[in-house]
């Protein structure tokens, strides 16, 4: 072989490597230091924090409260924290307003029997909260030995280390905590850390812990502004980046050691949605008080390549191939060009959403408010339906997708009394 095709050959091979890197298959910095398996969806937004499915994988497209279900068991409590699942264990958070506790439960994967049910807080829920909000709205995160999940109590958010059998190995206080809307951001693990966020109007906050003590190894003021997305670590730019939008800043940090990396003036005061990626560029979405969608090239130099004022304030977005696809709050689904933010088509499927959309098997997943889950094709082509299934009354949480089987916390209302449900949906 002749040294300039060997060279093509190589840079080929990287081109092919790092294609196949930034899209569904597993990323060496997820699971770095991390025990799981492409078979779990072990934190939010799933295995690459992006909303993106592994590959392999076929689950049902259609469903109803019997119909593709493999078992279904009712969930003490309220919240719209999503589930987790982790080797044989799926794991969500919840909340009891008459007992005033915050606690954690785990479901047998394979039956969905009850094993624990942990008390992490008790009596320092906040009297007021946004309509829309819960006090466990949070999404649990593990590495596969342990569990880690943030609540906001007693007037500070907290940290809080459990084992697999739901004994507590530690709890820390991130920083005080001023209740505007709600609180809501998930823990992140990066190699021994867990990162939480805490943006408030009292004492914002960014820290890191160490995954088994529990001990700050840095900590990032924020600015004093109410703001509510779950801190993202990426790999964009060549780079692992811990990725911040809100408080009118879009920033990256160096993750290991909260460093900055670069910050721009963009975004808006409050958002909620989690940053996604193309490798090169990430996605920012916010809704108040303006709306506000762009896509800053995350390379240091605070280039805005595209923005518009599409309200995409809670759902997030998903890439997928080379364009984004979303849903509006008020239940337009939407696909972009990620490069360009060319719109390429725009579908009202109606009702209201906060759950997110996931990309499982080159289909898009999203629920409304309302229990309506619409299933279509990730394709820039035109909108093209594959399902729609109507499954509880209430849903505000996102599915888990993972081992072909979609794990969905849904609420439904009988006489005013409201009962939340966890369904495992299969095609077995």
């Amino acid at each position: 072989m002749s040294r300039s095709i060997l060279v093509l050959a190589i840079l080929l091979g990287g081109l092919f490597a790092r294609v196949s890197h930034s899209q569904e298959d597993a990323s060496d910095f997820v699971n770095d230091q991390i025990d799981v398996s492409v078979s779990d969806w072990p934190w939010w937004r799933g295995p690459n924090r992006n909303g993106v499915a592994y590959a392999e994988q076929d689950p049902p497209v259609e469903w109803d409260a019997e119909t593709n279900v493999a078992w279904k068991v009712p969930v003490p409590g309220y919240g719209h924290g999503s589930p987790i699942v982790i080797g044989d264990r799926v794991i969500l958070n919840s909340a009891d307003k008459e007992s005033k506790t915050q606690f954690v439960i785990c479901y047998e994967r394979k039956t969905g029997k009850q094993l624990w049910k942990k008390d992490v807080h008790k009596d320092g829920l906040p009297s007021k909260l946004n309509k829309k909000a819960t006090h466990a709205s949070s999404t649990p995160a593990s590495d596969g030995k342990s569990i880690f999940v943030s609540f906001m109590s007693h007037g500070a958010v907290y940290a809080t280390s459990l084992d697999l059998d739901g004994e507590q190995r530690w709890q820390q206080k991130i920083t005080d905590y001023v209740v505007h809307q709600g609180y809501a951001a998930s823990p992140c693990l990066y190699q021994s850390l867990v990162l939480i966020g805490a943006d408030n109007k009292k004492a914002g906050s960014l820290a890191a812990l160490d995954r088994d003590t529990g001990k700050i190894i840095w900590e990032r003021k924020r600015p004093n502004k109410p703001n509510y997305p779950s801190p993202i670590v990426l790999h964009v730019a060549g780079k692992d980046q811990l990725l911040l939008t809100g408080c009118e800043l879009v920033t990256g940090l160096s993750p290991l050691d909260g460093k900055e990396l670069w910050e721009i003036e963009g975004s808006t005061t409050e958002c909620v949605t989690s940053t996604v990626t193309d490798g090169e560029l990430i996605y920012t979405s916010g809704g108040y008080p303006d709306n506000h969608m762009s896509a800053v090239r995350a390379d240091g130099s605070g280039e805005i390549v595209w923005q518009n004022r599409n309200r995409v304030y809670v759902p997030s977005l998903v890439a997928h191939d080379g364009y984004l696809y979303g849903v509006l709050d008020a239940g337009v689904a939407m696909c972009w060009e990620c490069a360009t933010g060319k719109e390429m088509w725009k579908q009202r499927l109606g009702g209201t959403f906060s759950s997110s959309p996931v990309l499982a098997n080159g289909r898009v997943y999203v629920a409304n408010e309302d229990g309506q889950t619409f299933v279509f094709a990730a394709t820039p082509e035109k909108y093209e339906s594959l399902g729609k299934n109507k499954l509880g009354d209430i849903v505000f949480g996102t599915p888990a997708i993972c081992g072909g089987r979609i794990y969905a916390r849904v609420a439904s209302m009988n006489d005013g009394n409201r009962q939340e449900m966890l369904y495992c949906l299969s095609r077995d």
